[in-house]
């Protein structure tokens, strides 16, 4: 549900505008470059309008596509190294098919009849752009920006979404009338091609200090505005989402990481393996340097790379000028018609390069074919003011903002007329005002309240909510059919003050179950906007699966009643707890817990003293402090109104709980200690896609009964879970000191790509391994001290609930996922412990995950 929270103002964007195609007065001009000779094609031949700098390369197939809205470009040069130039009128505003052939140098031609007509094979040995592209590689340290001991800058970032190729008939349908002032609001001239109607901006004007030692980054927000659809959207948050998919781009790292993908820089360390490099021309720039001009294209069009030009400088420096980097459309990335980054750098007074301008494009679609309508974004992020080796003050380096405070969200116009690094197109500067219209619209109200409840599950009432929707009916073996209704406060209500509740019924043990939850901002913020600092009161009589990694208050969902084997060992809970938690900017949190617990077996489950099996036990009271630790540097979130999802990255999670059970307090059984310990990180391996890591462990200290003991996370439902060992069943293992390590592999159709079928289906590999070592201490030996829990056993004595021995409990899976764009399909197998009652040595389990 949580996924389709973050995409559903992208898809309501893409549902309301994507429609038929007007065209501009446009120049299209395709075609297919050939050898005159040998009538082979040639690929990175180079086609642009005469004396101008827009133009585009060739594909593999010699093919190419042109396009401008300049009326006044009327001839286009195609060149190529080795062949002589050829010049070609075009007429202005129409479609247009050009076919070249172009004939070799006379030096050039002499190869080609010795070799009677062969095309040469490539090779990095003795190539030149080759050696040329290692001078780059060999002088990058230096050219980064630090490279310098001090750097500072004013940088604005601005972000636009809007519909492409929008008709102009569109909005004098008469149910679109009331929406003219914005479907009437195009822009036909900054994209050659392209009808652009803005729906979405932002924009950030910011100050940024670097020091390299002590290494110091500090942004300081001078300025930022931003769209505001109304309360249904987070407008922060989306913005957040965005700029995750734009990230910004530096060629200089080996890797460059673009819309959730990661691809290999043209000048990483190893591209020469990955690319073919061609030297395609030499120019002057307008401070009357000398570069090269270098095209490069995949060695295999499906791996994840660019294709385009860099310019490097012969100054020494080695450095890159200018940059154009498309993605091929071959690459397996979802709703993604084209991507194309352009990089921009300047002269410093001590003859190195900065960066200047980085402009990010995307195209989105359904389908990567060529359609009338689309989504189009980009984000332009322009650097001026440029002051190297100047030392500041250590407090110009010291704190990090990670938000625009309220004075810089409100800054006058005049302001951001003297202080914006770029324009604003005159579409782009009517979208403020327009969007302020639309979401005061009745019927733009009723068109979001019915997306949200669709996507998210939830009917809005202005200060409250009711929802979700998919926990209204659930069943299971102990409550029968279970009714469940409830819902939470919005921020209309109070940003400080946060109330959740539901009530529930089941049918068949007759219950009643209700939970809620009370919660109070410290910082005059939403409780979950970063950075959170909150005060939470809540109490729960519900029924719970021992283990089950499921969220508590979620658990009543329909899809997951549906579970293999025998899943009837339950437990009836009344939970009473006091929950407090500080965020700070740096990323690291701190919590503290007080947890009052009553647990009442239910179903199969039974809680019986070793020493006295005739006289079960009703329920087990705990009462536990807890206090937690969290570390997540460079951590960001799509940030909702009363949600938060965090967004995956390449920095590690680091967390560590404490938990002290109190004997003698509100009723308190006994006394122990726990620690639990985890690092999560992300870890991006280039052409093979990433890769999920968890690591974890953690110990009990003192005699306990087996529900107060760990309990791994089992999973019996149909749905591959990430986090869960999808063949083990629920409480099938409990122990007191443990270790386990998770890899969750997606090799993003590494290997698919290169199968003719896989291809064309777009399917990804996965791959995953899930080890847990564990055991079972004397002094939490039910056999040893009798006065504790007999672990659960079967009707005919067979053990149910088992300690894990010196062997791990392993299994593993490898899978496909994407399929339909959505669908991860996983076969799970399990290698050990098999010889256990009602266990599964294999499975199928799917799982729904939108990505791109």
């Amino acid at each position: 549900m949580k996924f389709k929270k973050i995409y559903k103002s992208l898809f309501f964007s893409i549902f309301f505008f994507s429609v038929t195609s007007i065209f501009a007065q446009t120049t299209i001009i395709t075609g297919k470059v050939t050898d005159a000779g040998n009538k082979q094609t040639l690929p990175y031949v180079v086609v642009g309008f005469t004396g101008t700098t827009t133009g585009v390369t060739t594909d593999n197939n010699g093919n190419y596509r042109l396009s401008t809205t300049n009326q006044t470009y009327k001839q286009i040069k195609i060149s190529f190294l080795g062949y002589k130039d050829a010049f070609l009128a075009v007429v202005p505003g129409k479609e247009q098919v050009i076919n070249v052939k172009l004939f070799p140098s006379a030096q050039q031609l002499a190869q080609v009849t010795i070799k009677a007509g062969k095309k040469p094979k490539y090779r990095n040995k003795d190539n030149p752009a080759v050696e040329l592209i290692r001078k780059v590689i060999e002088n990058k340290e230096k050219n980064r920006p630090e490279a310098y001991d001090y750097v500072e800058y004013r940088e604005y970032d601005k972000m636009m979404f809007g519909a492409a190729n929008v008709s102009a008939k569109f909005s004098d349908r008469k149910f679109f009338r009331k929406y003219k002032f914005i479907l009437d609001n195009r822009d036909s001239t900054t994209v050659p091609g392209k009808s652009i109607l803005p729906i979405f901006l932002n924009e950030k004007i910011s100050q940024n200090y670097y020091r390299k030692n002590p290494e110091k980054n500090r942004e300081i927000v001078l300025g930022e505005k931003n769209v505001n659809f109304g309360p249904a959207v987070d407008n922060a948050g989306l913005n957040q989402y965005f700029k995750h998919l734009y990230t910004k781009v530096n060629i200089y790292d080996n890797n460059v990481l673009l819309i959730t993908s990661q691809f290999l820089s043209p000048i990483s360390d190893n591209s020469p393996n990955y690319y073919k490099f061609f030297i395609t021309d030499t120019i002057t720039d307008d401070h009357n340097n000398k570069l090269v001009e270098l095209s490069f294209t995949p060695r295999n069009t499906t791996d994840v790379l660019f294709e385009g030009r860099i310019y490097i400088t012969l100054d020494g420096n080695y450095a890159v000028q200018k940059a154009n980097l498309i993605v091929n459309k071959n690459i397996n990335i979802n709703f993604i018609r084209s991507i194309q980054v352009d990089l921009t750098f300047e002269q410093n007074p001590d003859g190195r390069y900065h960066m200047s301008k980085s402009t990010t494009t995307a195209d989105f679609g359904a389908s990567k074919k060529d359609a009338k309508s689309s989504l189009f974004g980009t984000r332009t992020i322009t650097l001026g003011n440029y002051v190297v080796n100047k030392p500041r003050p250590d407090t110009a380096y010291n704190k990090q903002s990670e938000e625009a405070s309220d004075e810089a969200k409100n800054r006058s116009d005049a302001f951001w007329q003297k202080n914006r690094l770029d324009t604003l197109t005159t579409a782009e500067s009517k979208v403020y005002k327009n969007i302020d219209s639309l979401k005061d619209m009745p019927s733009y109200k009723r068109t979001v309240d019915i997306a949200t409840l669709l996507l998210a599950g939830y009917k809005g009432f202005g200060k409250f909510e009711i929802g979700p929707a998919n926990t209204f009916y659930s069943f299971n073996p102990v409550e029968g059919f279970k009714l469940r209704f409830g819902g939470r406060t919005t921020p209309a209500l109070s940003k400080r003050y946060y109330f959740e509740t539901y009530a529930a019924y089941g049918f068949k043990d007759e219950r009643w179950k209700y939970f809620l939850s009370a919660t109070y901002s410290l910082n005059n913020k939403s409780i979950y906007k970063f950075p959170q600092n909150y005060l939470r009161a809540s109490f729960q009589r519900d029924t719970k699966i021992p283990g089950a990694n499921l969220q508590f208050v979620q658990e009543d969902n329909f899809l997951l009643s549906f579970k293999r084997g025998v899943n009837d060992k339950y437990l009836y809970n009344d939970n009473y707890r006091i929950d407090y938690v500080h965020e700070f900017e740096s990323h690291f949190s701190y919590s503290a817990g007080f947890n009052n617990w009553k647990q009442e077996p239910a179903g199969s489950l039974y809680f019986r003293p070793m020493d006295d099996l005739t006289h079960p036990v009703h329920d087990l009271t705990s009462t536990e402090i807890t206090a937690g630790l969290r570390y997540a540097p460079n951590e960001e979130f799509y940030q909702g109104k009363i949600y938060r999802t965090p967004l995956p990255n390449k920095y590690p999670i680091y967390q560590v709980q404490f938990t002290a059970g109190l004997k003698n307090v509100f009723g308190g059984e006994y006394n122990y200690q726990k620690i639990d310990a985890r690092i999560d990180k992300r870890v991006y391996e280039s052409q093979l896609g990433y890769a999920d890591v968890a690591v974890y462990g953690g110990k009990v200290f003192g005699t306990v009964p087996y529900p107060l003991l760990s309990i791994p996370r089992a999973n019996q439902t149909y749905a591959y879970d990430i986090d869960s060992y999808n063949l083990m069943n629920f409480l099938e293992f409990v122990y007191d000191h443990y270790e386990g390590v998770r890899i969750d592999q997606h090799f993003m159709g590494f290997f698919f790509n290169k199968v003719p079928l896989f291809k064309k289906l777009k399917w990804r590999e996965t791959a995953s391994l899930k080890v847990l070592w564990g055991g079972l201490s004397d002094g939490n030996n039910p056999s040893i001290h009798p006065s504790l829990y007999q672990l659960p056993v079967d009707d005919n004595g067979v053990p149910l609930t088992y300690s894990l021995g010196r062997t791990p409990y392993v299994e593993g899976s490898v899978g496909i996922e994407n399929i339909f764009k959505l669908i991860r399909v996983d076969f799970v197998e399990r290698f050990n412990y098999l010889n256990h009652p009602n266990v599964a040595n294999w499975g199928i389990r799917t799982r729904i995950k939108f990505d791109f």
